[in-house]
């Protein structure tokens, strides 16, 4: 199982250079940990400073490897030809595999701010999907959908790209499987819920695998995002945890949450394993950046845990 991170790219901060500093310092504690891949969000209009995924990432970069990396992009608020040429610069910046993780949205206020159409958004993800594929393969490419005429891009990724999609019901994971795609689970998913998406996921794999249009052909990758705070103990993990749940935390409850020390956590990430999960991509929950960072490390210790 390959254990990363996804870092948190909203920090409330007086001083807007600060919260950069946190995710620097974030990505550079992941990569002394020896964990397996690293990502960022994606999303726009906000109040509060959100650090944007591809500036971010170029920065990032910088404190990474050869271990794969890459970001979200909600894939109806992005032009595909801009989209495509971001992708291909950011891989050619990488020394590894590139990592396009993908949704939906489901933001209306996101979308009015963008321009984009709800309605939309499923025929445009498709859409996009295509076009981005087949521009960055070096192809000359049209779309009626995007009034697009003769579009190319360049510079391309120097390896194909690792494609993960977002999804909650069926036809989001038939659309996964379709494509070649892994999927990415909500962190919000209960053990028992995302173990019956997990083998719903895998027949549509099985029955797409030699037509899928993008990603690698061959045993399924099943990605399961999880937010966590790891500590010395489970008392100090719920500690830190506990002020956070009660004010709201994204609609979760503790049980949604990897809370808890090395032991407690590997053991989770061990049944979630065991129900056909592959990766674990964690994202720190809002605890203070020292926290954070401890919490970090000590995800490389779960790392070897499980191994």
């Amino acid at each position: 199982m390959r254990i990363g991170v996804s870092l948190s790219s909203t920090y409330v901060v007086d001083h807007h250079p600060d919260g950069a500093k946190h995710m620097i310092e974030r990505a550079a504690a992941a990569h002394a940990a020896g964990l397996d891949h690293l990502g960022v969000g994606d999303h726009h209009s906000s109040a509060v400073p959100y650090y944007q995924n591809v500036p971010m990432l170029g920065r990032l970069l910088a404190e990474w490897t050869e271990r794969p990396a890459g970001a979200l992009f909600l894939l109806p608020l992005w032009h595909p030809v801009l989209l495509a040429e971001q992708i291909g610069t950011l891989a050619c910046l990488h020394d590894g595999p590139f990592i396009v993780q993908t949704g939906l949205g489901g933001r209306a206020a996101e979308f009015a701010a963008m321009g984009a159409r709800m309605a939309r958004r499923v025929g445009d993800f498709e859409e996009t999907v295509r076009i981005v594929t087949a521009l960055l393969a070096g192809e000359t490419v049209s779309s009626e959908r995007f009034s697009l005429v003769d579009a190319v891009v360049a510079p391309r990724p120097p390896q194909p790209v690792e494609w993960w999609m977002g999804a909650g019901v069926d036809a989001g994971l038939e659309r996964a499987a379709r494509f070649g795609a892994a999927w990415y689970a909500s962190p919000g998913l209960s053990f028992e819920v995302g173990r019956e998406l997990a083998a719903r996921y895998r027949e549509h794999h099985q029955a797409h695998d030699r037509t899928a249009a993008i990603g690698s052909r061959g045993a399924a990758r099943l990605v399961l995002r999880q937010d966590a705070v790891v500590a010395a103990s489970s008392a100090a993990a719920h500690a830190l945890a506990e002020p956070i749940l009660q004010s709201g935390y994204r609609g979760m409850t503790a049980e949604n949450l990897a809370l808890g020390s090395v032991d407690d956590v590997a053991e989770r990430f061990a049944r979630w394993r065991d129900a056909g999960f592959t990766d674990i991509s964690v994202r720190q929950m809002s605890v203070p950046q020292s926290a954070a960072l401890e919490s970090i490390a000590l995800l490389g210790e779960v790392r070897e845990a499980l191994q």
